[in-house]
């Protein structure tokens, strides 16, 4: 029996607060923690199955033009090699997620060098790999294929442009402005476990086990790559070693895996190394981005400008939402909003952590710290100014809005020191010593999603969706929730994650899965409630379980009269999500030290404070929010995507030569949770947290390196060569 909600207004019950088990939004610890340490839980390259051999992608190495031959007997006599798989589909290229569309192409075209072209299968990896390396291709070059933004004419992307009033009066009548342009490096996910699929094909049935972050689009996306009915696909993922959007959709490795199983009739694993993910798979685009602001003698916003340019490859609807919170964050009524997207030969461009506000927000900031130097006034004081009561450009009220109360508490719990600043105030050896900080916003968003839960007269419950687990806590908060509705302790609950037999959720990625999924949960439980409450004569309000009994009353094993009772959850967001502007929103505080001598730059200490709705599990929260500040240092100071302009190849491409953070570089970082009940973002009223952890973190850091030492940049990451450029004599 499936029950539907369809969200139409806020949910102001608080239903989850009425419970009596006191779970949500405890600390537990993740319940599929000992598993992971004691490496017990598989992951996609993992499984244990009989006779599977190896595959390996072969790629190409021109920028752009055509595959006129893939010579198979160049390798097929090499030790342990099976076949070569040359299927066009290799080269159509899957959607990399679902904002990210492959573009329509000859199946024989090159788009990137480095895109995978055919599959090599041997015995063991080692040899595939060797094959691979070896296999002969006949290319017709296109050169002159353009490999950087400035070498094209961009793209308007008019639905994310915004004018109103008047921007250029406003600035030349302003007080105060700043007209600044700020460029970003691209990013890649990075994440620990690589891309990696398992296929295998029964002649009538496809399984594959694979690294994947929402597969209820996956499945999708793979049974059309490889014209297969859906019903004919079954996708698991039950864990995910970190996807942070790289793994939104099906990519190349989960193709070439199925096509080959199915033409071999043999099970086929595909891993791909560390460089051909960093070369294959999507990046961050860089940006280049001109911030507009004109304020009057008390710091007020009048004039707002943000426009940024981005980059993806022909065909390619996806473009960096680079604008996404510049649209709603501060008032101004004179603004101007707009984004282009240059068509250039990398390879495609799409979601990583934080799409869009992980380098719009860095620049914002940037801008609003040299802003305030300007007019004088405290930075967090101007953001203060500044916060709207609704949003500036469509007029809806936020369904809740905690800005505010993350600057006060941030600023108090860091030792902020109020009032104008001026650089180069303390010193230290050689060391010059600063403070800075900026805003965090991030939309929020909810997805449609399913669930069944199953409660056992044993005093168990089972809960069963395709959402997925990508290192996010789902598998402990979705237990908390059912534990908390069903009068059940969280380890009494099961939840079974990552398969399409499953009720369908939304995925994991855009920070939707806690409040989709879990809302699906939600919404099942309740329907369990009520027909316990029926059999037992009361309300479901007046229904009062707790260590699975109904309180004053019956064992769950008598209500029950000795048979499992399964209810699925179906919630959609409906006309709500139309009704009202949702957003996280938080403050970064940061102090850092540059070294007058060489130019390098470390992070002392720093704070984030963040309002994102309940708070489903205090430990996982923090944690998210612990990975959002890391990845705000590795944005600020090291990492960026180097491409040779010759061939557009990707230069940096492993962990040695793109510089993540590492532990040395992350100090003691704080997290302050500014807790609330956001009714109208879900019905369990929480919001996501896993991308609002970075959005604005990097500035904070930028605003703390221009406090200590004087040097005012506007490219990011900002490496000791920058900063000993820009430090005054």
């Amino acid at each position: 029996m499936t029950v539907h909600l369809k969200q139409d207004e806020p949910d102001t019950s608080n239903r989850l607060d009425g419970m009596k088990q006191g779970v949500i939004g405890q600390p537990i610890s993740r319940v599929e923690g000992l598993a992971k340490v004691t490496g017990t839980a598989p992951y996609a390259a993992e499984y244990p199955i009989e006779g599977c051999v190896e595959g390996v992608l072969a790629t190409a190495t021109i920028t752009r033009g055509e595959i006129l031959k893939i010579d198979k007997d160049s390798v097929l006599g090499m030790p342990g090699v099976i076949a070569v798989i040359d299927d066009p589909r290799l080269t159509t290229r899957a959607a990399q997620g679902t904002a990210n569309e492959a573009p329509q192409q000859s199946p024989r075209t090159v788009c990137y060098w480095g895109q995978p072209i055919a599959l090599v299968v041997a015995e063991t990896f080692e040899q595939a790999r060797d094959a691979a390396k070896h296999l002969a291709v006949e290319y017709r070059p296109d050169d002159g294929a353009p490999l950087s933004p400035d070498a094209v004419e961009p793209e308007e992307q008019e639905d994310e442009t915004v004018r109103q009033g008047d921007l250029v009066h406003a600035m030349s009548e302003a007080a105060h402005s700043v007209d600044v342009t700020f460029t970003t490096k691209g990013h890649a996910s990075a994440a620990m476990e690589p891309h990696a699929a398992i296929a295998q094909w029964d002649g009538d049935q496809l399984t594959v086990h694979a690294s994947l972050q929402m597969l209820n689009y996956n499945i999708s996306e793979l049974a059309d790559a490889i014209d297969l009915p859906e019903e004919k696909v079954r996708l698991v993922s039950r864990f995910v070693g970190g996807g942070f959007g790289s793994k939104l959709g099906v990519s190349e490795e989960t193709v070439a895996a199925a096509i080959a199983a199915m033409q071999l009739e043999r099970p086929v694993r595909v891993v791909m190394s560390r460089q051909q993910v960093f070369q294959c798979i999507m990046r961050r685009s860089e940006t280049t981005q001109r911030l507009r602001l004109a304020a009057d003698q008390k710091g007020r916003l009048t004039g707002f400008g943000h426009e940024a340019l981005v980059s993806n490859l022909p065909g390619e609807t996806f473009a960096e939402p680079v604008l996404q919170s510049s649209h709603f964050l501060y008032a101004a009524q004179n603004r101007k909003l707009m984004l282009e997207v240059a068509r250039i030969h990398r390879m495609t461009a799409g979601s990583v952590r934080a799409p869009g506000e992980a380098v719009g927000m860095p620049a914002l900031e940037g801008a609003m710290d040299v802003l305030a130097e300007r007019a004088g006034i405290d930075p967090v004081e101007l953001r203060l100014r500044n916060i709207p009561k609704e949003n500036p450009e469509e007029g809806l009220p936020f369904s809740s809005h905690k800005l505010a109360e993350c600057l006060r508490e941030g600023a108090e719990a860091f030792g902020w020191d109020s009032g104008p600043r001026k650089p180069r105030q303390k010193r230290e050896g050689e060391w010059w010593v600063g403070t800075g900080m900026a805003s965090a916003a991030r939309v929020h968003n909810v997805g449609e999603a399913k669930a069944r839960v199953t409660l056992k007269p044993d005093g168990t419950a089972l809960v069963e969706t395709d959402m997925t687990d990508i290192g996010t806590g789902t598998y402990t908060i979705l237990a908390q929730i059912a534990g908390e509705m069903l009068g059940l302790d969280p380890e009494n609950v099961l939840v079974d994650l990552g398969d399409t037999r499953h009720p369908r959720g939304p995925g994991s990625g855009g920070s939707w899965g806690a409040s989709s999924s879990g809302s699906a949960v939600y919404v099942a439980c309740k329907a369990l409630r009520e027909e316990l409450a029926d059999r037992v004569g009361v309300t479901e309000t007046e229904l009062d379980l707790a260590d699975g009994k109904v309180v004053g009353g019956q064992s769950l094993a008598q209500v029950l009269a000795g048979e499992p009772l399964a209810r699925e959850g179906h919630y959609e967001p409906g006309a709500i999500a139309d009704d009202f502007t949702a957003a996280g929103f938080g403050a970064f505080f940061a102090q850092v030290r540059v070294n007058h001598f060489t130019g390098e730059s470390r992070v002392d200490r720093m704070l984030g404070a963040f309002g994102f709705g309940r708070v489903l599990n205090r430990k996982t929260a923090r944690s998210q929010c612990l990975g959002g500040i890391t990845w705000s240092i590795g944005a600020a100071l090291t990492e960026a995507l180097e491409f040779d302009p010759r061939d557009g190849h990707l230069v940096n491409c492993d962990l040695a030569e793109y510089h993540v953070p590492v532990h040395r570089d992350v100090p003691d970082l704080e997290v302050i949770m500014v807790e609330e009940r956001d009714p109208a973002a879900s019905p369990i009223q929480a919001k996501g947290i896993g991308e609002l952890g970075m959005c604005g973190g990097a500035a904070a850091i930028g605003n703390a390196i221009y406090n200590a030492c004087g040097a005012r940049l506007f490219d990011y990451p900002m490496t000791p060569d920058r900063v000993l450029a820009c430090m005054p004599d």
